[in-house]
C-alpha cells in the first residue's frame, strides 16, 4: 500500500515536473481578441466604451458580483477616467485607467490586477466602421510570469477570457442595437 501510494506521489511530482518544464517554454506575452459586429455607428458606440461607469453597465466581469465595491475617479471619461473594483472571487481586485482616447476609433486601458493573481495588462478597443455597422474588437496584451503560464497550459488564457469578452461584446450589442430599435418605435 505504501508503495502504491509513492509511486502516486512520484508520477505527480514527474507530471508536475513536465507541466513546469513545458510552461516556462510558452511565450513572454499573451495576445488574445474577440470581435463583434453591431448595427450601430463608431460615434455611438465609442461613449459605452470611453466612460468606465458606462462600460461597467455591460462588462461582463460587473455582472458575476453585484456586490463589487467601485471606485471612479478622474475625469468623466477618457484619457485619466479610472476605475478601482474590489469584489468576489470571481472578478478579483484590481484598477483599469483610460490611457488613449481617440474618437471614435481607438480606446486605449492599463488594467492591473491584485487579485485573484496579480497581473498587469494592455487592453485595447477598436472601432472599425463597415457599412451600416461597426466592428468592435477588444484585445488584450501582457506579460506572463511563470504561474501564469502554468495556468496557460492548464487552462488556457484565451479559452479563459476570451468567452467573458464575447459575453461582454454581446451585451453591449444587444445594448445598443435594442436602444436603436427603442428609438424608431
Amino acid at each position: 500500500m505504501i508503495e502504491i501510494a509513492l509511486y502516486s506521489v512520484a508520477g505527480v511530482a514527474v507530471l508536475a515536473g513536465i507541466v513546469l518544464a513545458y510552461a516556462s517554454t510558452r511565450p513572454d506575452t499573451v495576445t488574445f481578441a474577440r470581435s463583434a459586429r453591431i448595427a450601430a455607428a463608431p460615434e455611438a458606440i465609442f461613449p459605452h466604451i470611453n466612460d468606465l461607469k458606462a462600460f461597467s453597465s455591460w462588462s461582463p466581469f460587473e455582472r458575476k458580483d453585484p456586490n463589487i465595491r467601485s471606485v471612479y475617479s478622474g475625469p468623466q471619461s477618457g484619457v485619466g477616467q479610472r476605475h478601482d473594483w474590489d469584489g468576489n472571487k470571481e472578478v478579483g481586485a484590481g484598477s483599469v485607467i483610460i490611457t488613449e482616447s481617440v474618437a471614435p476609433s481607438r480606446i486605449g486601458m492599463q488594467l492591473d490586477m491584485t487579485r485573484p493573481m496579480a497581473c498587469s495588462n494592455r487592453v485595447a478597443f477598436t472601432l472599425v466602421p463597415d457599412g451600416g455597422t461597426t466592428i468592435v474588437t477588444w484585445a488584450m496584451e501582457g506579460q506572463m510570469s511563470l504561474a501564469a503560464k502554468v495556468l496557460d497550459v492548464v487552462v488556457g488564457m484565451d479559452r479563459m477570457c476570451g468567452p467573458e469578452f464575447e459575453r461582454g461584446l454581446a451585451s453591449l450589442k444587444t445594448k445598443l442595437e435594442a436602444r436603436d430599435l427603442s428609438a424608431v418605435a
